[in-house]
């Protein structure tokens, strides 16, 4: 039973403090989070290992497409050339999934809760698909 397993561990924290002599602790005020510093270290290793790998996974395909900017730029000129043939295609629902594995691989080091974190928005594939965007809202005006 988990809440037991915690229970457990609780306990074990709370003996290893009062065996170290830790008086400035509050009970209810520690974090049940806390990694030892293995643990710290066994997790930035694998967080570069996956880091690492995920710099590999387009290495073998053209620039042309494991680039946001480019394929979108291709479909815009399909979009200006040929509008009923883009528009029987349905691109706007195949586009999500075009490019969710690029844009995924983008996202593996991002994380919103760090102070230095990129904001979303500022993001070249954000940047990329608003332009699209906004691009279509401009023909579609005219």
């Amino acid at each position: 039973n988990s809440s037991e397993f915690i229970t457990k561990y609780r306990t074990c924290r709370r003996r290893v403090r009062e065996c170290s002599g830790e008086a400035d602790h509050h009970e209810g005020m520690s974090s049940d989070d806390e990694l030892t510093p293995t643990e710290m270290t066994e997790f930035q290793k694998s967080k570069d290992n996956v880091l690492e790998d995920s710099k590999k996974v387009f290495e073998d395909v053209h620039a042309d497409f494991c680039d946001i900017r480019k394929i979108l730029l291709k479909f815009q000129e399909w979009k200006e050339k040929f509008p009923d043939s883009y528009c029987d295609a349905y691109i706007s629902f195949c586009l999500p999934k075009l490019l969710n594995p690029l844009i995924r691989v983008q996202l593996i080091n991002w994380n919103p809760l760090e102070q230095n974190s990129t904001e979303l928005e500022e993001m070249p594939w954000f940047r990329a698909v608003e332009e699209f965007c906004d691009a279509g809202n401009v023909s579609e005006s005219k």
